[in-house]
């Protein structure tokens, strides 16, 4: 079984049970699974000098909508609160098939394991043109990261007073169905799995209170996670209710919509009742602190959320609301805008990369992922800190406070899928070369 010795690192920030930090050490994996952290470590494989580096766990990624990579900074959208924003992209979206799907799939993913990303989730809840979930689920594969693809879905159109055109929603009963064939194809419950799926109906806006029952039972018989957007923004909260005479919070429990194998995009206006059911529940939050700021959705309670006990990651959104991919900048933003919000001590740098790593791999229920130690997956990111990003640190570990913000080797469950700072399991450059392609027959 092959060995891969990454040897002697500046220091390795293990994330583990007591977030020990050790300097000068060495991390040894065998067969994608981590079997030693420590000094002094040999084997006769492949030895990776990291020398200079800061190892940390693979960064996780708790919310995205891969296929929005081909419509960053589209004009009408870039100033528009949420609602509008959607109106103005939908009708684009709406253009788009199978190879859309595929290439910004592969676009969104290389940008993410770029910044560290090891595990990423994807909400996908439009399929125009005979599109599928299983576009983006190869796209995955072909770049070798682990994968939580959620099959997303709107069923109720402008004409029944949904946000979404008719164009794109879909019938609930083809919906159920098609949940049920990519759970049977592609769901992989077990540990050091590469593709777990989930359902997603999209929003309170686009959906049935009866779907998003029907989903949650059907998750549960399935034995599958639920995921959705909630309490986004003011928008969001009056429209729940005038429609549902209810909070989100309260909508969600109704339906069956808390518990641990439920986690909530956004929540940026939960109140702290909605906090306490989500800490007793403990339904887990997918933080987006960029594009909460770029549609100017507000800061999310994320200090109120941890210091009560609910499971928080991090999400970098999609593409057209960020517009960029980048998790560990999502990171450094998240320490940064609870420091606005509460004060300078409010969040410390380890604490915000503890969010993106532990944190989402617990929202994500992957223990197996998002630490460092014996029997863990070895998905694991090497941050140069040797360059200008840190010239100057006085800790080098203390990683978000300087950078760097792209990853030197990246490994997913022992597989390298960057090295020396470049994708080595795609052809990147021609896949950047079609997204343009895509991109511009788009606009005309």
């Amino acid at each position: 079984m092959s060995e891969i010795l990454i040897k002697n690192a500046h220091t390795i920030l293990t994330m583990d049970e007591t977030r020990r930090e050790l300097a000068g050490a060495d991390l040894l994996i065998r067969g994608g699974v981590i079997v030693a952290v420590g000094h002094g470590l040999t084997t006769a494989g492949q030895v990776v000098d990291a020398a200079g580096c800061v190892v940390t766990p693979g960064l996780v990624n708790t919310h995205h909508h891969l296929y929005q990579s081909l419509t960053r900074a589209v004009p009408g959208g870039q100033d528009a609160l949420l609602f509008g924003w959607l109106q103005t992209l939908y009708p684009i979206w709406s253009r788009f098939g199978p190879e859309e799907m595929y290439i910004s799939a592969q676009i969104g993913l290389s940008e993410l394991a770029l910044s560290g990303c090891t595990l990423s989730s994807d909400h996908l809840y439009l399929y125009p043109n005979g599109s599928r979930l299983d576009d983006t689920i190869a796209a995955a594969s072909e770049l070798g990261l682990r994968f939580h693809p959620t099959r997303g879905a709107m069923s109720i159109g402008e004409s029944d007073g949904g946000l979404p055109p008719d164009s794109l929603v879909e019938q609930e009963t083809a919906i159920l169905e098609d949940s049920i064939r990519v759970i049977d194809a592609f769901h992989d419950p077990s540990e050091g799995s590469m593709c777990r799926v989930g359902l997603a109906p999209c929003s309170p806006f686009s959906v049935s209170r009866e779907l998003m029952r029907d989903a949650a039972i059907l998750a549960r018989d399935k034995g599958v996670m639920l995921h959705t957007h909630l309490a986004e923004n003011e928008e969001d909260i009056a429209y729940s209710l005038a429609n549902f005479g209810c909070r989100p919070g309260q909508y969600a429990e109704d339906l069956g919509w808390t518990g641990s194998d439920v986690w909530h995009a956004h929540c940026v206006k939960l109140d702290g009742q909605e906090i306490d059911l989500f800490a007793r529940s403990k339904t887990g939050v997918a933080h987006c602190p960029c594009s909460n700021c770029r549609l100017g959705s507000g800061i999310a309670p994320v200090r109120a959320m941890r210091d009560a006990g609910v499971p928080v990651g991090l999400g970098v959104d999609g593409s057209a609301s960020n517009d960029s991919g980048n998790l560990i900048a999502e990171a450094r933003q998240s320490m940064l805008l609870q420091r606005v919000a509460n004060g300078a001590d409010a969040m410390s740098a380890r604490e915000a990369l503890e969010i993106a790593t532990r944190g989402g791999a617990d929202v994500l229920n992957r223990p197996d992922c998002g630490r460092l130690e014996v029997g863990k997956r070895a998905d694991v990111a090497m941050w140069d800190v040797t360059g200008i990003d840190s010239a100057g640190s006085w800790d080098p570990a203390a990683l978000l406070l300087a950078g760097p913000t792209r990853v030197k080797h990246l490994f997913v469950e022992g597989r390298q899928v960057v090295n020396a700072g470049q994708i080595a399991t795609i052809d990147l450059p021609r896949v950047i070369e079609r997204q343009t392609q895509l991109a511009q027959a788009l606009q005309s």
